[in-house]
């Protein structure tokens, strides 16, 4: 291979690089190179920025980093202000060109060399129309003229004001991009110069889709100027509470001017305490079953948690998460199901709620699920019963002063806008009109990452509760962890000027305690002792929500903030990493409950909550809340929050169900135990199984369940009488709460027809199960090693039946469809009998179990045919 030494000395250093390097791969090599000189610093690499911002850096360490021009943010306020107030007076596109083209920020650049030289003949050759344009002129006023500029510029808004640009390469940077000049030439790249105009066309064409977005979804807020211009106000205060050293003298004209505004640990409804009510509450839950929704905000991009599929690399989304066999999606979905199932038993109807499913581009987090949902054609509820809709990506911002990160020329750094946008979104998407033509009043909103929201009576009392209270907005809410990253739920008392109160139930997020002066820890004033945990699962009544979803103004946007407190990673266009404190304007979908407030005359005394539009339901904290939000760091000894930690709430939760069913189980100790051990045991039921804890107990009678054993039962229909467990037990069937029938061209789940059965009574299972010593064992995943297991397999509405049996070793019972197997112990060791079940029996079962409501409660009565 020919190469080209380059001459190029710097501190004594020389390169060689050969011919044929991409210009990634070179930047890579020459990075890693000074990056061992340690003599060197990197400022060069990042995206060039005007005269008055600190350019931002790689993770590469540096000698010296110049100081923070000074920024005049007051002046910066009033100029975009002005130029908000302007633009939303006017109501012609020719118009707002006009006024922003009045900006003396647009009218230098658009004079400059920089745009003459560079920027200009990238966009002659798009051909874009008079709202592209408009969109760029924006950038410029909003102050982020870098996104537009290429590596090898920097504007100077002082310097270039008779139309020359101040170059920014250094005289080492001069010759690097020669360097890349002169390599790319001997490649034999002719047409390098059409090559990189495609390029930049692309990305412009991007950068212009984002534009878009951001100027017409934050319409309501002034577009893209009202979205800097919120950044920088949210930005002025520091973490602290104080103001940002770079943000002096900070105009606070515009403030809310209440008299007085107060919050309160609020009051709640114990569903642990008061457990007759706490039944009748589920009950109405169960049967509002078809007047309720379901909505879930997928559309975050899950950074933490750090997926990647294991085949092509590619970063996924959060509801792809494999946890316990299948997709974090495909949770929701069964949780969802077994209440269907539920309200089926009870009443013999088929239930099918609708689905409204956020997305958005991050990760190609959209196109990810679109897929799965077809993959498992729709889970068997059909294609119309989802919608998906996707929020807009948002640029992220720097956490010094509010400058937008970039890649490169034209290719900032976008994040998904936080699950507050949900609200106008579905509003601007026809969600809400969708809903309704399904004739739902309410909806269930859960998010995908929660992997015990669903568990017992939490969701179907806080649903039953807010349709047969007629209430607005309720919140599920627990205990919550000192110091752990989740916001707080409040009262919150409002005293307005002209003497009236008002109230309602809201949240603070974890990033605002600061600046609402709340403490945190174990002193008096701990949010542990008194305020309950948000965990983001909601009741909302739909018709209320779409009202305030449908303003013009910020209402549609609730819970405005610009969490800064996060460090953003991101590649830039030669594949360096960048590592920058930065955040960008999120919302949060349940401080919609701000707009949903009481007003009283008089000023409210305690208890004020039983007359309020909203509410809480409160719950032990592992049948509220446990969440696979991030990957476990190999030497770390937290599992909060965690796959890992989120399996031991669940296995938790299955102890306390079978442990009051006279089932002796050793009792799982503290998250520590396990850091290094995994799991005592694991045990994984089907929720169909229940989903209501009284309905599962009576499925589950004696017995015991040993150390180190591993249950799975994927399975509705079923009976468990003093069996016992040492070893593994799979019980795994096709038609766990129904079977597929073709309507409409579509494969939908019909409820109750065709189920797989499955009993144990007076058996005794051993054998040596899970290899706990193997490295490879994946558990969150349930992805185990094992020496030997007792499987049954069931297919179609197959049945198996075990009695009186000693079950020793490796077994598999495979039974086909339409047929029966009963095990039981004969002369010469295991009698195994195959037959087929009978024709009168083939869609309800040779035996299954009746569901009678009796007193506010379910009772099950075993019918056998």
């Amino acid at each position: 291979m020919a190469r080209v030494t380059a001459s190029l000395h710097h501190n004594g250093l020389y390169f060689t690089f050969p011919a044929r390097y991409s210009h990634a791969l070179f930047f890579n090599s020459l990075t890693n190179s000074l990056r061992h000189s340690n003599k060197l610093p990197f400022t060069y690499l990042s995206s060039p920025s005007s005269s008055r911002r600190r350019t931002h850096v790689t993770t590469v360490p540096v000698e010296y980093v110049p100081p923070a021009p000074d920024f005049d943010l007051n002046k910066e306020l009033t100029r975009l202000r002005t130029l908000r107030d302007k633009l939303s007076g006017t109501k012609t596109l020719r118009g707002k060109i006009h006024v922003v083209e009045s900006d003396s920020k647009v009218k230098r650049f658009f004079k400059s060399g920089c745009y003459k030289n560079g920027l200009a003949r990238v966009i002659e050759s798009v051909e874009l129309d008079e709202y592209e344009l408009f969109l760029l002129k924006c950038i410029v006023a909003a102050g982020q003229e870098h996104v537009l500029m290429s590596e090898y510029e920097s504007y100077d808004t002082e310097s270039d004001v008779n139309g020359e640009f101040v170059s920014a390469r250094s005289s080492l940077k001069s010759a690097l991009y020669s360097l890349v000049e002169m390599i790319e030439k001997l490649d034999g790249s002719d047409d390098r110069e059409a090559r990189v105009e495609k390029i930049d066309a692309v990305a412009l064409n991007s950068l212009l889709k984002t534009l878009r977005d951001v100027e017409e979804f934050y319409d309501c807020i002034g577009g893209i100027i009202g979205y800097q211009l919120t950044v920088l106000e949210l930005l002025s205060q520091s973490p602290n509470g104080e103001k940002n050293a770079n943000f002096h003298n900070i105009d606070n004209s515009n403030s809310m001017g209440l008299q007085f505004v107060e919050i309160h640990p609020p009051n709640v409804l114990d569903l642990s305490q008061d457990t007759e009510y706490t039944a009748q509450a589920a009950l109405w839950g169960i049967e509002g079953l078809p007047r309720l929704g379901e909505i879930y905000p997928l559309g975050g991009s899950a950074d933490r948690l750090g997926l990647v599929d294991s085949v092509t690399g590619e970063c996924l989304p959060a509801a792809m998460l494999p946890y316990c066999g299948r997709t974090l999606l495909e949770g929701l979905i069964r949780d969802l199901q077994a209440r269907e199932f539920l309200y089926f038993k009870l009443y013999g109807e088929q239930c099918i709620t609708p689905v409204a499913i956020m997305t958005s581009s991050a990760k190609n987090n959209h196109e990810h699920i679109t897929l799965l949902c077809e993959r498992s054609n729709w889970f068997g509820r059909g294609r119309s019963s989802f919608r998906l809709f996707e929020q807009p990506l948002v640029p992220a911002v720097s956490a010094e002063d509010g400058e937008w990160l970039a890649k490169g020329q034209f290719l900032p750094v976008c994040k998904p806008g936080g699950h507050g946008v949900i609200w106008k979104l579905a509003y601007e998407k026809g969600v809400f009109q969708w809903f309704r033509d399904h004739r739902r009043e309410g909806a269930i909103v859960r998010q995908v990452s929660n992997v015990v929201a669903a568990t017992d009576v939490t969701l179907l009392a806080m649903a039953g509760i807010g349709l047969h209270e007629g209430k607005k907005l309720g919140f599920a809410s627990c205990k919550r962890n000192s110091g752990a990253t989740e916001g707080i739920n409040v009262l919150v008392e409002k005293g307005k000027p002209d003497g009236t109160w008002t109230y309602g139930v809201s949240c603070v997020e974890y990033t605002e305690f600061d600046k609402f002066g709340i403490a945190d820890g174990s002193s008096s004033n701990s949010l542990q002792t008194e305020f309950p945990a948000n965990t983001n699962i909601l009741y909302v009544d739909l018709k209320s929500a779409e009202h305030i979803a449908s303003s013009k103004d910020e209402k549609s946007l609730p819970g405005m903030v610009l969490n800064v407190k996060k460090t953003i990673n991101f590649v830039d266009r030669f594949g360096l990493q960048h590592r920058v404190s930065g955040g960008r304007l999120e919302c949060t979908m349940q401080n919609i409950a701000d707009n949903l407030v009481n007003s009283f005359s008089y000023r409210c005394s305690e208890g004020v909550e039983e007359m309020l539009d909203t509410f809480i339901v409160y719950n032990h904290r592992r049948k509220v809340t446990s969440s696979a939000k991030k990957k476990r760091k190999p030497a770390d000894m937290s599992l909060h929050q965690t796959p890992d930690g989120a399996l031991l709430d669940t296995i938790r939760n299955a102890y306390d169900i079978l442990s009051c069913c006279d089932i002796k189980l050793p009792e799982i100790e503290s998250n520590d135990k396990y850091a290094d051990s995994g799991p005592p045991y694991l045990i994984l039921l089907h929720p169909s199984l229940g989903p209501l804890w009284e309905v599962t107990r009576q499925k589950f009678h004696g017995g015991s369940i040993s150390k180190g054993s591993e249950l799975q039962l994927e399975v509705s229909e079923f009976l468990w009488r003093n069996v016992q467990l040492d070893g593994s037990l799979l019980v795994m069937a096709e038609n766990v709460m129904g079977s597929q029938i073709d309507r409409n061209h579509e494969s939908i789940l019909q409820y109750g027809y065709r189920c797989a059965r499955c009993k144990f009574v007076n058996v005794n299972i051993r054998n040596r199960g899970i290899n706990w010593s193997s490295d490879k064992n994946l558990y969150w995943k349930h992805d185990v090693l094992r020496f030997e297991a007792l499987k049954v397999i069931l297919h179609g509405n197959a049945e198996f039946e075990a009695f009186d049996v000693n079950l020793e070793g490796n077994h598999v019972f495979e039974v086909p469809d339409g047929y029966k197997m009963m095990v039981t112990s004969g002369s010469s060791g295991l009698s195994i009998q195959l037959n087929p079940i009978k024709k009168e029996c083939m869609d309800s079962g040779s035996w299954f179990w009746k569901y009678i409501l009796k007193d506010q409660h379910i009772k099950l009565e075993l019918v056998e045919l």
